[in-house]
């Protein structure tokens, strides 16, 4: 959480009938992004899976992911967390592939369908190695540049592919701001109330957390799903439609590695470190971004006001009201697609 198959074969997204109605959004402030913004119309929450998903060898993974949207259209990369999955964007999807997008909703390393293509490879979650993974999958997919949207885990990388990566980075959307993380940094002790949100950080730091993990892991993350997004009602077969994406066999593995990372008590890999040590620095975000907070999110997150200045080019946030949480993308996926289609027009 926020600190922050088949190949060749076409995606079918129900609801091709929805249109959206691209309002042009030429300031650059909170109030414009307010007046502004652009309202995608069609039913919402109608969407019960993705097609076929296609699989493709990128980088050190063999990567899953679903696609929508004309092969010709400007590109729109959705990136999900934990403990979610793809799943997240199967509303967002069709409403952006209905504007013209061609979206792509990959499943990160330890989800879904995605797998290490060696049985040697490090199971590695630093936040370095998630985002590189997304430039090799432009690469692998011969996608020059894409605008990149996430929450969670998955703002985290489109934060650092923005930052790091500003020419492959059209726009970005990010719910919760600026995640870029520092190892450092975490260290230092937080205010009691403030560590009490962070009490799976510390379970996952104990092996008997590993092992807990492990055997409770569908149980595990629909509490999380609950304490994150405590005023979002979902159902069983919601939570159910995810939770195969959690049976990865490295899902684990890259959960636990990721958190104990985060918090220097596990290493990462030396590849990475001159990447570890631009982004320790905070670097600045230059391309146009919309940043997203819903009004009732339960997971840890900085306020707006905090990262607002990391923001440095065209930059507009949106509070989403109406008991919206930490999912904010499945929960108001009008509101998410609204700001990806805004944020391409900044």
């Amino acid at each position: 959480m926020s600190d922050q198959t088949n190949p060749d074969r076409r995606l079918f997204l129900g609801g091709a009938a929805m249109a959206i109605a691209a309002a042009e959004f030429a300031l650059t402030g909170p109030a414009a992004a307010q007046s502004g913004r652009t309202t995608p119309t069609g039913a919402t929450g109608a969407q019960t899976s993705f097609g076929p998903l296609k699989q493709i060898d990128a980088g050190v993974l063999n990567v899953g992911y679903a696609e929508a949207g004309p092969a010709n259209g400007p590109v729109v990369i959705l990136l999900h967390g934990w403990p979610y999955d793809i799943h997240t964007y199967v509303d967002v999807a069709p409403l952006l592939a209905s504007a013209g997008y061609r979206v792509i909703v990959p499943s990160l390393r330890g989800y879904g369908t995605t797998r290490f293509l060696s049985g040697a490879a490090a199971r590695n979650g630093q936040q370095a190695a998630l985002a590189t993974d997304i430039i090799a999958l432009m690469d692998a997919l011969k996608i020059a540049q894409a605008t990149v949207a996430g929450c969670d885990w998955g703002a985290r990388t489109a934060n650092i592919v923005a930052a790091l990566w500003p020419e492959r980075c059209k726009a970005m959307v990010s719910v919760s701001g600026y995640l870029i993380g520092n190892v450092e940094a975490n260290k230092m002790p937080l205010p009691p109330k403030a560590e009490l949100a962070w009490w799976y950080q510390f379970y996952f730091a104990t092996e008997r957390g590993r092992a807990g993990y492990e055997q409770y892991r569908r149980e595990f993350s629909k509490l999380i799903w609950q304490l994150a997004s405590p005023k979002w009602d979902f159902d069983d077969a919601t939570f159910d439609r995810s939770a195969p994406a959690f049976d990865n066999p490295d899902h684990v593995a890259i959960v636990i590695h990721n958190y104990r990372w985060r918090i220097g008590l596990a290493e990462g890999e030396r590849s990475y470190d001159e990447l570890e040590k631009r982004l320790a620095a905070s670097p600045d975000i230059t391309v146009p971004t919309i940043t997203l907070e819903g009004d009732a999110n339960g997971a840890p997150h900085p306020d707006s006001s905090a990262y607002a200045k990391k923001f440095t080019g065209k930059y507009a946030h949106r509070l989403i009201e109406g008991g919206i949480g930490h999912n904010l993308p499945q929960e108001a996926p009008q509101d998410f697609a609204a700001a990806v289609i805004d944020v391409t027009r900044l």
